[in-house]
């Protein structure tokens, strides 16, 4: 969140002096077709995500209308399907693509950034002679048993990804096995001094700890230890402990109408009647869900999801926090989606690495070097940004930037499956009205940090291994996800390196502004911030929760890499601000195909998940048919 103050001080340069320049490839590995044998992005730390150079001409384009002659650019190739945007969306249209019209069709999918994956980004480190893997972006996969389509489903077992292997894989006891807990660090700028909570016993569904392998202390012991008054304590343990009926008098239908539009900060306040410093304590829980704070967050929503105050109502289908659910948050690999992204693009080209399983791909080298060959019917051509669509006689021309030169392709097809908001600059043939509503899905920034420390020790000797903030900038630190995949084993032990996530929404909290708004300038201000101001965030925030571990940043980080997202999560439907009747007639005008243009993206959906971003994939593969 960006209400530290020393996260905000002397942040005043432009985008221009903000964004130093990062060597992050050669200039001859720029040119189309032409990546040199030693090019790969997933090892490179520092300053990722939308990294330098992959969005400065669409920006331009967006906001300053710069003029590019694109009219003038002749056409150099043609294929059978053009898709602007390498994301896992845009990934498996062409697999879609492929299987409906044939293994011989001509492929090409441009993507502004230099590796594919879209927010499914691979992070890699060396501590040492050890591999560590990190995920720079979409996590893991959500509810595969219970929340994707058969479209999905099949993809992924087309892909040799079994969801039950998780179940192996992933350690759901490791932490409790090792005595830690998830705890919450109160910071001294907002609760008057620095303090860290051990034995946190919140659970929520689909949970990827077990709920009775939390090693929490009992609520009353938890709660008595925050830096609050007596009086605020006590309210925060009945509120747990003994919830009301804070509704009562209103029917089911009433108090489900009721929480749908009402934030679960308001309903905390005015019927919970908890002080504004005792409903803070759940302002951040909100981040790394949906990367929004407990005051843009419906009271439904946070029902729905399992956090307290509903048992009273006699409303809620179940009780999230009393059972485990069927569908657990452990479909993850050590690279996050970023395997998905892996397989999709193993698949489409095969020379591009060997293997032929989930387990394997894990640690399978790719040569970049071969996606984008006149050899291969599919080529994926990186740090291309697309700048222009246009429906010609005989298909469409999409004009693209590389390295400061623009080029042309005309495809039969295209499919953009980038970010929806940009399609409005870069298509100005849709009707106005399309492009209101397409410039209506904000998309919401974050980031991504990965840091390796040298041991976890520190870890041990606090009792914790996850890290929730309610007003720190990282509201969630965390060990990694204890998976051991294929060849690539997760540390064991406290001596051995481990990777540290950390996870930061950039919300303006408790400022009377909606989602959109707070995005808006949470992504200025995340444009605006040099890396170096970034690194001293995470160097400082992590000093001060590990205080008393024996912790030194200095000594014991060893990597970081900052996976910088100012488009972050996609826009979802938020019954606070919008009417669902409303929203869904915007969502479906946004995504209407035009001439031989379709849409695709988890923006296209409204939903930032992986699910949506291949369901969206299907369906404009279909339109286009």
């Amino acid at each position: 969140m960006i209400t530290r103050r020393d996260f905000l001080n002397g942040v005043s340069l432009t985008i221009a002096a903000g964004l130093a320049p990062i060597d992050l490839v050669r200039a001859e590995q720029l040119v189309p077709g032409a990546l040199a044998a030693d090019y790969y992005p997933p090892a490179l730390t520092g300053l990722r995500g939308s990294h330098p150079g992959s969005f400065e001409p669409a920006h331009g384009l967006a906001r300053e209308g710069s003029k590019f002659a694109f009219d003038a650019v002749p056409v150099e190739e043609d294929y059978d399907l053009a898709i602007v945007g390498g994301g896992i969306s845009g990934l498996s249209a062409a697999w879609f693509y492929r299987e409906k019209h044939g293994a011989d069709k001509k492929i090409l999918i441009l993507d502004n950034h230099d590796d594919f994956g879209g927010h499914a980004k691979r992070n890699e480190f060396r501590a040492g002679d050890r591999l560590i893997l990190g995920y720079g972006g979409t996590e893991s996969m959500e509810s595969p048993r219970t929340g994707y389509s058969k479209v999905a489903s099949s993809l992924l077992k087309s892909l040799a990804i079994d969801i039950d292997r998780f179940t192996t894989a992933f350690d759901r006891t490791f932490y409790h096995s090792h005595k830690l807990s998830r705890g919450v660090f109160f910071d001294k700028d907002n609760w008057g001094r620095d303090k860290l909570v051990t034995g946190d016993p919140s659970w929520l569904m689909d949970d990827d700890q077990l709920p009775d392998k939390l090693n929490a202390r009992p609520i009353k012991q938890f709660v008595n230890d925050f830096p609050l008054s007596a009086k605020d304590k006590a309210a925060l343990i009945a509120f747990y402990a003994k919830p009301k009926d804070y509704l009562k008098g209103k029917s089911k239908d009433e108090k489900k109408e009721y929480l749908a539009k009402t934030s679960y900060r308001d309903f905390l306040l005015k019927n919970v009647k908890l002080s504004e410093k005792a409903a803070m304590y759940f302002q951040g829980r909100f981040n790394d869900l949906y990367a929004s704070c407990s005051d843009t967050v419906s009271a439904l929503t946070a029902m729905e999801t399992g956090f307290p105050g509903f048992a009273g109502l006699k409303i809620a289908e179940e009780d999230g926090a009393s059972k485990d659910s069927e569908d657990p948050y452990i479909c993850h690999f050590p690279d996050g989606n970023a395997s998905i992204a892996r397989l999709l693009v193993r698949s489409l080209i095969p020379a591009v690495a060997v293997g032929n399983t989930m387990d394997d791909v894990v640690l399978a080298k790719f040569d970049y070097s071969k996606l984008d060959t006149s050899a291969s019917p599919v080529r994926i051509r990186l740090n291309s940004i697309g700048l222009n669509v246009a429906n010609v006689k005989d298909g469409v021309d999409v004009t693209y930037i590389n390295a400061g030169k623009l080029h042309k392709v005309r495809a039969k097809k295209t499919i953009l499956a980038g970010w929806n908001m940009l399609i409005p600059f870069i298509a100005p043939e849709i009707p106005e009205e399309q492009k209101l509503a397409l410039r209506q899905n904000v998309k919401l920034p974050l980031i991504y940090t990965n840091v390796i420390i040298r041991n976890w020790h520190p870890f041990v000797k606090l009792g914790v291994h996850d890290i929730y903030s309610p007003t720190m900038p990282y509201a969630r630190i965390k060990m990694d996800y204890p998976v051991s995949l294929g060849d690539y084993r997760f540390p064991k032990t406290p001596d051995e390196p481990m990777c540290v996530h950390m996870y930061c929404a950039l919300t303006s909290p408790n400022q009377g502004m909606d989602t959109r708004t707070q995005a808006q300038i949470g992504r200025q201000f995340l444009l605006e911030t040099p890396y170096e101001k970034l690194e001293h965030t995470v160097r400082d925030q992590l000093s001060r929760m590990l205080a008393g571990s024996g912790f030194d940043e200095g000594r014991d980080i060893q990597g970081i890499t900052v996976n910088r997202w100012p488009h972050g999560y996609s826009y979802s439907k938020n019954e606070l601000f919008e009417e669902s009747d409303a929203m869904e007639t915007t969502i479906a005008l946004a995504r209407k195909p035009f001439g031989n243009v379709a849409i695709a993206n988890a923006d296209a959906g409204w939903e930032p998940l992986t699910q949506s971003a291949i369901d969206q994939a299907w369906r404009a593969v279909n339109e286009l048919a």
